[in-house]
């Protein structure tokens, strides 16, 4: 079995690696790759999108697995130029990726179907903004979208509002798009992925990420600064409810709404007071998520997504461990706002921990890093305390110059 995942950070080695260990033991290829993937997975040789269904097509690659957002909604969409080809794509097809592409799309989606989620209104510029804030705070600003996970923003005051209002409408600094304006919602977060195949789904194991660069949840909102997964996050009662009242009815949804879904699917959840609500979808794995999740995975996931992509669903070709896993992110000197490459890494020979690596380059002097998120430490343990303790106790062996790194990873609300 020939296999092409798409993407380069820490999300897709931990894919690759967890490709790799099926008993079908596949033949991997990744585009565009990185140092680290090149261990495990051969790079394709394509320079754009094109060349690279090219040369999926010419080697008669088996199954195509979207890794990143951003390849569902490029040009036509990954998953719909597979098809084209007669490749099958654990990914989902354009029209289906507009639950992550557009915030605005989403929320539609979500109050059309009944699904409980947090109330929202459209905006299409700055002053239109300020009004539909009304001067209620906190709220939470949505740029519609793709941001790389920066495009949300808490804002507990005006100043804070305003800042995040002149980012987007005035900077542009994602691009051009409106923005939803939206219910501040209160409780822990949860996150819940399916794997999906037509009106079929898993749910796989739970996980909760860290969005803040800092302890306690302070400073600015990143694309995730750690995770900890377990099958033990939720409660059975919790999870039936989330099941009963989020995830069926996404599933039948997206049936009635003429969606097509094979691929995994992101429920980003905030257990209320009043219940499980919905804040987002993403049409792929979360990524810290996936580098905490994936070690826990046992079975076949290469025949599985196959299958899948194919349209034959067989939920009994994987399993998750009852351990729990926990994921620290190693972040490079100016992250979020900015990213430093070029320092060099240390301590990577001495980490006992699986090392994923987000944004790193293989030079003769070693790992340099290569961009904002550079490292994922990951580590497990039978009870909670067992592994986060023994992913930060490997984590703290790694450095670089600038180094940023939690130390409340799977500690804060737990």
């Amino acid at each position: 079995m020939k296999i092409a995942v798409i993407g380069k950070g820490g999300r897709e080695q931990a894919l690759v690696e967890t490709l790799a260990a099926s008993p079908c033991k596949p033949e991997l290829y990744c585009h565009p790759g990185s140092d680290a993937i090149a261990r495990t997975a051969s790079i394709i040789p394509a320079k754009g999108f094109d060349e690279l269904l090219q040369w999926m097509a010419d080697n008669k690659v088996d199954l195509c697995v979207a890794g990143e957002e951003s390849c569902l909604v490029k040009g036509e969409g990954i998953a719909n130029r597979c098809a084209a080809l007669g490749i099958p794509c654990w990914g989902p097809r354009k029209e289906s990726a507009q639950l992550e592409a557009s915030k605005e799309f989403a929320k539609e989606f979500l109050l059309r179907h009944r699904i409980p989620t947090g109330m929202a209104k459209a905006v299409a510029g700055y002053d239109e903004a300020v009004a539909a804030i009304g001067g209620q705070y906190p709220t939470v600003l949505k740029f519609d979208g793709l941001a790389a996970g920066k495009g949300v923003a808490v804002c507990p005051d005006a100043v804070s509002a305003e800042a995040f209002l002149k980012e987007v409408f005035i900077d542009k600094r994602f691009g051009e798009g409106r923005m939803l304006v939206e219910e501040f919602l209160t409780g822990p977060e949860i996150s819940i992925f399916g794997a999906i195949c037509d009106d079929k789904y898993l749910i796989l194991c739970p996980a909760r990420d860290y969005k803040r660069l800092q302890d306690g949840d302070a400073g600015p909102n990143t694309g995730g600064m750690g995770a900890v997964a377990s099958r033990q996050l939720v409660s059975a009662e919790v999870l039936k409810q989330i099941e009963e009242t989020i995830v069926a009815p996404t599933v039948k949804g997206l049936q009635q709404d003429g969606l097509p879904y094979r691929g995994f699917l992101y429920f980003g959840l905030m257990l209320t007071p009043q219940g499980p609500k919905v804040i987002e979808y993403n049409c792929r794995f979360g990524d810290p998520e996936c580098e905490a999740v994936m070690p826990l995975l046992r079975g076949d996931l290469a025949t599985f997504c196959l299958e899948g992509a194919k349209g034959n669903f067989q939920p009994g070709l994987i399993d998750f461990a009852d351990d729990w896993s926990v994921c620290c992110i190693l972040a490079s000197a100016g992250y979020p706002a900015s990213s430093h490459s070029g320092d060099l890494i240390s301590g990577l020979n001495e980490c006992a921990a699986r090392v994923f690596h987000c944004g790193t380059k293989k030079t003769a002097d070693g790992w340099v890093t290569a961009g904002g998120r550079v490292l994922a430490i990951v580590a497990q343990g039978p009870t909670l305390e067992a592994a986060r303790t023994a992913a930060h106790a490997e984590a703290a062996k790694v450095d670089f110059p600038g180094s940023q790194r939690r130390s409340d990873i799977a500690y804060k609300n737990m």
